[in-house]
């Protein structure tokens, strides 16, 4: 009997939310398509079930994903000696227990992580892997305005027919998004295996993921076209960035690289990892479209388009974003991300229980709550009417107007 490691391999289209017609991205060839080894450069070929082999050492797949990280040989053998022996859920388990340099909470016991192989949703995976203050974040990554701004940068440059690259994608939101708007050729890698188990089972289970270290040579080939290459929420904590962009760029070949919510290390609060000035992140990305965070939040709650900033009017922002390109011209075919998509169930925002409005934690509270109360109320009373529109995915004004405010919210089906 198949374990859950081995139905998300597969292509089973119960482990997570998808379009109609949608199919997971996890087939063998599009899986191992232009992987090359982290270690030495060397395509990387299939050489037995979930396995690669660069010529010099072997390389696991597990659930669908490629593990290329650098750095971490004990795993890679045990994974690889585990997939050897036909143990899928096994060569899971000692993956969701590996984290990145930057985690600092308690790990989870091995009963926990074998029960979060079987979790049926989001919420009691997050809690049986022990993921802390990133598990909320990743529950209601939804709702926060660095989100917002997230959707408003991407509405203002879209990436049209381009190929998608997410880097440090995380569980998977925006790949999630792209998807519900008619993009199809999305990829998202990062270096924390269980954030990536996350996408596969409950929010992007057609993307092609790719469990690796962006700070680390790249074990992708660039597609051979323009592309395009986005980073949220997570370059500010990477070392070598200038590298990170670099590669970036190149993978991109003339198409786009957009980096959000950089955080400027000018403006006093707590602020996790590595931030950079405003000057600095200019740097990385000579001649790129710039943007205050705020004023991106404020653009798509106003249904407007977003105005790019001088480096002066940059100086006092807490976050900030580049775009290595001018905005496109309108109409790409697609549905704009700052909009909810027509015939899509809408619900209410599960920060509301009883009509009130609560937060997930005082961690969330402190660093989204006071920017958040700008457009969610502190109580709703929605009529079954408008509510029977929303599940029916009617975009009436009035529910448009919610969804845009994040007061209805397009979750995945097994949130």
């Amino acid at each position: 009997m198949r374990g859950p490691t081995d139905r998300a391999a597969a292509g089973d289209t119960t482990a997570g939310p998808a379009a109609a017609g949608d199919t997971p991205a996890t087939g063998p060839a599009r899986t191992t398509a232009g992987l090359v080894s982290p270690g030495n450069g060397a395509p990387l070929r299939p050489c037995g079930p979930g396995l690669l082999s660069d010529g010099e050492r072997r390389w696991p797949v597990v659930a669908g994903i490629p593990w290329l990280r650098t750095g971490r040989e004990e795993v890679r053998e045990r994974v690889v000696r585990r997939t050897e022996e036909g143990d899928p859920d096994g060569a899971a388990l000692v993956l969701l227990a590996d984290t990145d340099d930057w985690w600092d909470g308690p790990s989870p016991s091995s009963g926990a992580l074998r029960a979060a192989l079987g979790a049926a949703t989001l919420r009691e995976a997050v809690t049986l892997l022990g993921m802390g203050r990133v598990g909320t974040y990743f529950l209601h990554r939804w709702s926060d305005p660095t989100w917002l701004a997230v959707l408003s940068l991407t509405a203002r440059h879209s990436p049209g027919g381009l190929p998608v690259l997410e880097l440090a994608c995380g569980a998977g939101h925006l790949l999630r998004e792209l998807r519900l708007r008619g993009h199809r050729d999305l990829t998202g890698i990062d270096v924390v295996f269980a954030k990536l188990w996350l996408a596969r089972r409950f929010v992007a289970p057609w993307a092609r993921l790719v469990c690796a270290d962006v700070t680390a040579p790249w074990p992708l080939r660039p597609p051979g076209r323009p592309a395009y290459v986005a980073c949220h929420d997570a370059l500010y904590f990477l070392p070598r960035k200038e590298e990170v962009v670099r590669r970036a760029l190149a993978y991109a070949g003339g198409g786009g690289v957009v980096l959000g919510h950089c955080h400027n290390r000018l403006v006093p609060g707590p602020v996790s990892g590595l931030p950079l000035d405003p000057a600095g992140w200019r740097a990385l990305l000579p001649g790129a479209v710039c943007y205050d965070d705020v004023d991106l939040t404020r653009a798509l709650l106003a249904g407007a388009a977003p105005r790019p900033r001088t480096a002066g009017e940059l100086a006092g922002c807490e976050a900030m974003a580049l775009v290595s390109t001018p905005p496109p011209p309108p109409g790409h075919g697609r549905l704009s991300p700052d909009r909810p998509v027509p015939g899509r169930p809408l619900r209410p925002n599960p920060l509301y229980r009883d009509g009130r409005l609560r937060w997930p934690g005082e961690r969330w509270r402190d660093e989204y709550g006071s920017a958040a109360r700008a457009y969610l109320p502190g109580r709703i009373d929605l009529p079954s009417a408008l509510l029977a529109d929303a599940r029916a995915g009617r975009l009436t004004p009035e529910v448009t107007d919610l969804a845009r405010r994040r007061v209805l919210l397009d979750l995945p089906e097994r949130w």
